[in-house]
């Protein structure tokens, strides 16, 4: 292990806060002489797997952790301005139980405790705290937030509640950030320290790659916050220090606390959080009374819809190629699997709810034909099984389903109803800054005119992936002001720099997660609309929030208004989880 581990650090996933990609981290980590480097974005793990497959990739130990944000009282209480207060505090997971106690404390903090930022409390941080290691955060940390209010009592008090929380786990953050305050409470913590014996350990609250990456990273501030670059009032740091500094400068910075280095390095060798890709963990499917196993059910599904499909006497090909495809089935253990698809199709056909005949390589198996799950005949269109499933090529099996856009919430519905509405999720994805984007978004930080802006923007080719930089080789007008003109040169380096990265969280369009445990014993939880989360609003308004088993649904009944056969306006409720 080397002499120095970063241990807050903030990738492209902290929204237009953190300007580190992913992929850069563990490249830089290990240009600079170290092995091993932690991610801890701000209330949320969305880059955690890309983090660690990076890291593996570069022979770099992966720290999973996160800087979440801790309500001033109860995560409950949501009052006005005492409550949007709230406090940072580095959680980093030493083994699967932490991290999927990490997990659980991200989703609490969206289901239960968004307000302005999804936050968790003391009481579940005691709860939920085994295998995990707790640092004291930045400035916006508790105890340091008490030692600028000139509040040492109350400082000495909120480190020995987390001492007895987490033992020998729990450590205080001296930070080597160039900020004038932060001098103050680095000397503050080190006397708390040695007055409780808890121990120190340095950090750097990395946002950035590189030092001169401090401007890109300014610019990012102000297309988060809406902000231009000339405005008094923006959102800074006012310091440049916030980048992956090296073993070196962060030990000559604190060369009289030896301690809070080498600390660093032992907190790395406690935290080993491992990832097990391609095993597959099916939900528990229950098969009615009367049936030893999965399979005999699945089979007997199988038998009956043979003879719906093709007659009572089905021929020696279809009852061979039956059995062919369910003895895979049961071999490669997709027995569950499509049991599972054929119960949801089923409830969505027996409700009058349109279902597509099935797309992709699926069609060619005679079992879902059989039962239903799709409606094109293999035997009759000569389509092969073993491109769907196939022994000698282990892969995970996949059936496109097209369900009718204005009721495929009540398959969701129905699904949540028999797993368990905490064992059901939709799936995340990111919107990234494209390139005609983010040129509009440099321009208008920098005060460059909104018609010269949206001109430049217009030379980037209207295609899919397109990046500048491809851009400029395609338009040889754009290349030319690149090379000529100093202001637009400036605006395209900037805009390169940020370019792909994400700026706001969605919803996926059709994927739903179904999983054997609640959802966040696998992967944190965000609530899609979180805005509304702050507002009750009651039966006769435009919004209404419902609690349901602890998640939220929003329903707005006035949204996606659509019109009938006779041009009637039909009101279209939309939920998601």
């Amino acid at each position: 292990m080397s002499e120095f581990v970063h241990l807050h650090v903030h990738s492209e996933f902290s929204l237009l806060d953190g300007a580190n990609r992913i992929k850069d981290l563990p490249v830089r980590a290990k240009e600079l002489g170290m092995n091993a480097i932690a991610i801890t974005d701000h209330g949320v793990m969305y880059g955690v797997i890309d983090f660690y497959k990076a890291c593996k990739k570069e022979g770099i130990k992966p720290i999973i952790g996160c800087e979440v944000y801790v309500a001033p009282r109860s995560r409950f209480d949501k009052d006005g301005q005492q409550d949007k207060e709230y406090n940072h505090l580095i959680l980093l997971a030493k083994d699967n139980q932490g991290y999927k106690n990490l997990s659980k404390l991200v989703s609490i903090g969206f289901l239960e405790g968004y307000y302005y930022k999804p936050r968790i409390d003391l009481e579940v941080l005691e709860k939920y705290h085994e295998g995990l290691i707790a640092l004291s955060a930045c400035l916006a940390g508790s105890i340091n937030q008490a030692i600028l209010a000139n509040d040492m009592p109350k400082a000495e008090s909120i480190a020995k509640w987390f001492k007895n929380v987490f033992k020998d786990d729990y450590y205080l953050e001296l930070q080597n950030n160039g900020i004038k305050e932060q001098v103050l409470v680095n000397q503050k913590l080190v006397e708390i320290g040695r007055k409780l014996d808890i121990p120190l350990v340095a950090t750097n609250d990395a946002h950035y790659l590189k030092k001169e990456d401090a401007h890109n990273h300014e610019i990012l501030l102000c297309i988060q916050t809406g902000k231009r670059m000339s405005d008094e009032d923006r959102m800074r740091f006012d310091t440049d220090e916030l980048y992956i500094k090296s073993p070196e400068e962060m030990s000559d910075y604190f060369s009289n606390l030896p301690d809070a280095i080498e600390n660093t390095v032992k907190i790395a060798e406690k935290c080993n959080v491992e990832f097990e890709f391609g095993h597959t963990i099916l939900p528990n499917y229950e098969v009615p009374e009367g049936y030893a196993t999965h399979y005999d059910y699945l089979r007997k599904l199988c038998e009956d819809g043979i003879k719906n499909r093709y007659g009572e006497n089905p021929s020696k090909e279809i009852l061979d190629r039956m059995e062919f495809e369910i003895s895979v089935i049961k071999k490669m253990g997709y027995v569950d699997y499509f049991l599972i698809v054929w119960d949801f199709i089923h409830y969505a056909k027996s409700h009058g709810i349109p279902v597509g005949p099935g797309r992709g390589s699926g069609a060619g198996s005679i079992v879902a034909y059989a039962i239903e799950i799709t409606d094109i005949d293999p035997i009759k269109y000569n389509l092969l099984f073993e491109r769907f499933l196939n022994p000698e090529r282990i892969s995970m099996p996949d059936f496109d389903v097209d369900f009718c856009y204005e009721r495929r919430q009540e398959v969701i519905d129905y699904v949540g109803e028999k797993y368990g509405k905490d064992h059901v999720s939709q799936i995340i994805t990111f919107g990234t800054m494209s390139a005609r984007m983010v040129i509009r978004d440099v321009g208008r930080v920098l005060d460059y005119p909104y018609a010269q802006t949206d001109k430049l923007a217009k030379m980037i080719p209207n295609e899919i992936h397109i990046t500048i930089k491809k851009a400029m080789e395609q338009n040889r007008e754009l290349r030319e002001l690149y090379e000529d003109d100093e202001e637009i040169r400036n605006i395209l380096n900037i805009s390169m720099a940020l370019e792909g990265m994400p700026r706001q969280a969605s919803t996926h369009a059709c994927g739903i997660v179904i999983t054997k445990d609640p959802v966040d014993t696998y992967v944190p939880l965000y609530v899609r609309d979180r805005k509304y989360l702050n507002t009750i609003y009651n039966d006769n308004t435009r919004r209404t929030r419902i609690i349901e088993n602890g998640l939220f649904r929003i329903k707005n009944a006035y949204s996606n208004i659509r019109c009938n056969k006779n041009g009637k306006r039909i009101k279209r409720n939309r939920c998601r989880i």
